[in-house]
């Protein structure tokens, strides 16, 4: 999305709310090899809603992981998502890319709801409208403090930001690269991490629509501290379905299920706005990714709200995980966390 600078040899540097993921990836023939991976927890309320509030912790954690993991490179990609992200698919009366690059800013005053000096913009052509007239493009802006919030964590960490991505492109990035969607399929994918959820609806590889929903595991956590007396880490304990004393898991499940129906409703609400806006297709496979994808009964409620597939994202299904430097198993289990992760640190080969 935002390119900072010109190295190609990067890691993907996931700051999500609950933890920093890391992956470092080299290609291999015509497939990928995972080099590195990492992953370390950050405290409560470190990472709020997408926006860093201790710097020094997340900096912290980015060097434990480098340091842990002997990662060497230093030249990162990482991601933002939520309110001070906007990305907008439209249309603009261009046909060369010179006529686009001229066009561009005066679109986004039209569709930018942020002051134009406050943001760093950036757009990608989808190629000519079907309405025949002019160019699709995928237009994003970020509001720069935003960005800062970021890269200057990184610089603290001793790292250098080459690319800002949107969290939903990478995993929409992840999705492209390890599963063969046909074509024609209209396909959403949630990716559901500790306090946003970020929904891209996409036919074949492109992306087509986009929206940022303030929910995620955190309202579990919340739900089952409050209604079961817990306390914050034994609610995160048993939302993650390990064991507490004096609560039994069938105690858990209608607090989770009330939870995982204020998501369906925000899910149905986002599936009807795009069909009124974007394509009146249906979407026909649901693929989620996060670290919320595995709450208990979250799949089998959304197969019996949408009655169509529902998967969970395995982000190294087609990349090359070496049995004898990582333990698979625990690859395997902590893979819908790294959705974001593998999907920037596949921008090194862009």
């Amino acid at each position: 999305m935002f390119g900072l600078g010109k190295s190609k040899n990067l890691v993907g540097l996931d700051i999500g709310s609950s933890a920093v993921k890391a992956v470092e990836l080299r290609r291999k023939g015509n497939s990928f090899e995972l080099l590195n991976l990492g992953i370390e927890p950050l405290g409560q309320d470190t990472v709020v809603d997408g926006a860093i509030m201790d710097a020094l912790s997340v900096s912290s954690a980015i060097e434990k992981i480098f340091t842990d993991n002997r990662i060497k490179i230093k030249n990162v990609a990482t991601s933002v998502s939520g309110h001070s992200v906007i990305v907008k698919r439209v249309t603009v009366g261009a046909t060369t890319d010179e006529e686009l690059y001229n066009a561009i800013p005066y679109e986004a005053q039209q569709h930018i709801p942020f002051d134009m000096t406050d943001v760093n913009l950036s757009y990608q052509g989808l190629g000519p409208s079907p309405s025949g007239s002019g160019t699709d493009v995928m237009l994003v802006a970020v509001k720069r403090e935003k960005i800062l919030n970021h890269t200057n964590v990184l610089s603290q960490a001793g790292k250098t930001p080459i690319v800002v991505d949107y969290d939903g492109f990478a995993v929409y990035n992840a999705f492209e690269v390890n599963y063969e969607v046909p074509s024609d399929q209209m396909a959403a994918l949630l990716n559901i991490g500790a306090s946003i959820m970020n929904i891209v609806i996409g036919r074949g590889g492109n992306p087509l629509f986009t929206r940022d929903v303030s929910v995620g595991g955190n309202q579990y956590t919340d739900t089952l501290q409050k209604e079961l007396d817990l306390s914050y880490e034994d609610a995160e304990r048993l939302k993650q379905g390990f064991e507490v004393p004096n609560v039994t898991q069938e105690q858990k499940i209608p607090h989770l299920r009330s939870v995982t129906e204020i998501l369906m409703l925000e899910i149905q609400k986002t599936f009807d706005f795009f069909r009124q806006t974007t394509s009146t297709e249906n979407i026909q496979h649901i693929y989620v990714s996060g670290g919320t994808a595995k709450i208990d009964g979250l799949v089998d409620q959304l197969k019996a709200e949408f009655s169509i597939p529902v998967e969970i994202i395995n982000p190294f299904q087609r990349i090359m995980v070496d049995s004898k430097k990582f333990d698979v198993g625990y690859v395997e289990e902590i893979a819908p966390r790294m959705s974001v992760a593998v999907g920037l640190a596949l921008r090194s080969f862009d």
